[in-house]
């Protein structure tokens, strides 16, 4: 579901969080292959959130080929590791920003740091198990790590562990009350857990932050859509995208729904879920 890295936004890419939202939640049988591109990084503000990066595609890239050519001089270099992984990330080249920061982590195994990016690149390459164990060891219980916190949220939810990955994003928030991309992030994990009111309730809760940017509004519009508040979905999409694109997401939701087989199913958790009392922060 981080639901940052943001950066011009292409319309290729509407939607993209509604979409794996949908996906995940094995709402509607549509190929993953879709929106791999993307990866986590539509679901959750985290990954890959820690400083700025260039904007634009080339300038990225002359980023990366620059810190690669550092850390080519030098693989024990951490800050020239560390750099070049986090611009192959921003560029999707996941499985390269996995080999750099492997061998960064058999160096410094104990570093906190270079364990969370570790982590996060073997999260957004797709290696959620493996993610799940580095993770583990990169903050503490007396030091925890909002950032990693979140991380892992998003991956229990990618292996299917909605309840678990609401614990992490409950403790993410203690430390960052109010955060809109945690906050997106736990809106979507009870939209997968079949859950769309408190979905709706968390979502709506994040946008109000005035830090929550499009991802944030675009998480609310899926799940309004998928509770059939399909004007109200529309209009919020409205808010990020040209009307004729904003209609087009819903209207593609819309037929998605109707030929889903298990969407009266989800109806009916939905109706069960709706008079339950609101999560605890």
């Amino acid at each position: 579901m981080q639901i940052s890295h943001t950066g011009p936004v292409r319309r290729v890419q509407r939607f993209r969080p509604v979409a794996r939202a949908v996906l995940l939640a094995g709402v509607f049988a549509l190929p993953l292959g879709a929106c791999s591109k993307a990866g986590l990084q539509d679901i959750t503000g985290s990954i890959g959130s820690e400083a700025s990066l260039p904007r634009g595609e080339a300038a990225l890239r002359q980023h990366s080929e620059e810190w690669g050519r550092r850390y080519e001089a030098d693989r024990t270099n951490k800050r020239a590791a560390m750099t070049y992984a986090r611009a192959l990330r921003a560029l999707s080249q996941h499985a390269q920003a996995v080999a750099v920061l492997q061998g960064l982590a058999i160096r410094h195994p104990r570093d906190q740091e270079v364990l969370g990016a570790y982590g996060k690149a073997l999260a957004e390459a797709g290696q959620f198990r493996q993610a799940a164990e580095v993770l583990q060891n990169a903050h503490t219980p007396e030091r925890p790590n909002w950032s990693i916190l979140s991380t892992q949220g998003t991956v229990a939810d990618q292996m299917g562990d909605h309840a678990q990955a609401q614990r992490y994003y409950a403790a993410a928030l203690k430390i960052r009350p109010g955060d809109p991309t945690i906050l997106s992030n736990y809106g979507l994990s009870y939209a997968l857990a079949r859950n769309l009111p408190q979905a709706e309730a968390t979502l709506r809760e994040a946008v109000a932050s005035p830090g929550a940017d499009m991802r944030v509004r675009q998480n609310l519009a899926l799940v309004l859509a998928l509770e059939g508040k399909f004007a109200e979905a529309e209009e919020w999409s409205r808010r990020d995208l040209a009307p004729a694109d904003a209609a087009a997401n819903v209207a593609s939701i819309r037929r998605m729904i109707a030929q889903s087989n298990t969407w009266r199913d989800i109806q009916k958790v939905d109706r069960k879920t709706a008079g339950k009392p609101a999560r605890d922060g």
